[in-house]
This record gives structure tokens, C-alpha cells and sequence, in this order.
């Protein structure tokens, strides 16, 4: 609690954005299986297919995205981070075929982009002296208020899979929203 107290206020709007981002990730997250290969009627090897795409994207922006961040501001890497979980969610919503799947999955991965430069960010923001206790609370907040809310996901669901993505999708929107209007970088203008 003392180390929460003492995050300096753009690391909690920060944190704020990102548990809205991470709503938009988890509401989905046990439901995405069931969409493709249920609503969508594609196999389970399709659906392995689509994983390795994700995971694919993944691992071929980090080099790239490390050195695009060194050129732009983190801020504006984290940003473009959290359209990627925001617009997932209704992508997927709209896939109804394989091509379509296949870029959702694109989009899926992307949102890896900003991933090594949002973790930097949270560093930079911590008070000197108390930067892994910070990093470590951080975390733990997160996932907690993340676990929690995302228990109401399978009510989404239920309610209809329309409802469980566009929830998701508007939960992402608002955590860019305030990121983009309230969040800091830490760069002098000199690095930018």
C-alpha cells in the first residue's frame, strides 16, 4: 500500500490505463477458442495455425520496435500498444473466415509492439531508490483488479459474444483515451 502511495502520478495513470487495456485483453481471452471454433467452425489445427501467426508477429516486430523506440517518444510506442489490445476484440468480432481470422491474429500480436518500452516506462516513472519494489507492486495491483473484474467475462458472454467484445473493445478504448490525454514520457526532449 506505502509503495502505491508513493507512485508518482504518471505511473498511476499509467497503471489505470493499463488495467483497462488488460480488461480489454482478459474479457475475451477465455472466449476466443470458442469463437473460432465454434461460431467460426474452423479446426483446431486452423486455430493453431492462427496461435502461431499471433506469436509469429510477435517475436518479429521486438528488435524493429526497440529500435523505433529509441528514435520516438514512449509515450506514442504505448499508445500505438494499446490500440492494437483495443481493436483486437472487434476485429475478431467481424472475422468471419479464415483471411479475416488471420488478421485478426496480425493485430493480435502487434500487441506486443510497445510491450519492452511500456515495462521501461514503468521503471523510468518509479522514484529512484524503490524501482523493483515498484515495478513488483505494479504488477501485483494489475493482475489482481484484472483477475477480479475479469470474472464478470463469462457474463458477457452469456449475454452474448457481441457484448463480451464490444465490452472489451470499449474498456480498451477508455485506457487509451487516458493515456493519450494524461500520460508521460519520461525522454527529454533531446532524446526525441
Amino acid at each position: 500500500i506505502d509503495t502505491f502511495k508513493q507512485m508518482p502520478k504518471p505511473l498511476r495513470t499509467l497503471l489505470l490505463s493499463d488495467i483497462l487495456i488488460r480488461f480489454a485483453e482478459q474479457i475475451p481471452y477465455a472466449f476466443v477458442v470458442v469463437w473460432i471454433m465454434q461460431t467460426n467452425q474452423q479446426s483446431a489445427v486452423n486455430f493453431s495455425l492462427l496461435t502461431m501467426i499471433e506469436m509469429a508477429v510477435a517475436m518479429l516486430i521486438y528488435i524493429p520496435v526497440a529500435y523505433l523506440s529509441e528514435k520516438i517518444s514512449n509515450k506514442t510506442i504505448v499508445s500505438i500498444t494499446f490500440v492494437f489490445f483495443t481493436i483486437f476484440p472487434l476485429i475478431l468480432l467481424f472475422s468471419t473466415g479464415m483471411p479475416m481470422l488471420i488478421f485478426a491474429f496480425i493485430i493480435r500480436g502487434l500487441k506486443e509492439f510497445g510491450e519492452p518500452t511500456r515495462k521501461a516506462l514503468i521503471v523510468k516513472l518509479a522514484n529512484e531508490g524503490s524501482k523493483a519494489t515498484t515495478f513488483g507492486t505494479y504488477y501485483l495491483l494489475r493482475d489482481i483488479v484484472v483477475s477480479i473484474a475479469s470474472l464478470f467475462s463469462a457474463s458477457l458472454w452469456l449475454i452474448s459474444p457481441q457484448a463480451n467484445f464490444i465490452t472489451a473493445s470499449a474498456f480498451g478504448l477508455l485506457g487509451t483515451i487516458i493515456f493519450i490525454i494524461y500520460g508521460k514520457d519520461q525522454r527529454s526532449p533531446q532524446e526525441v
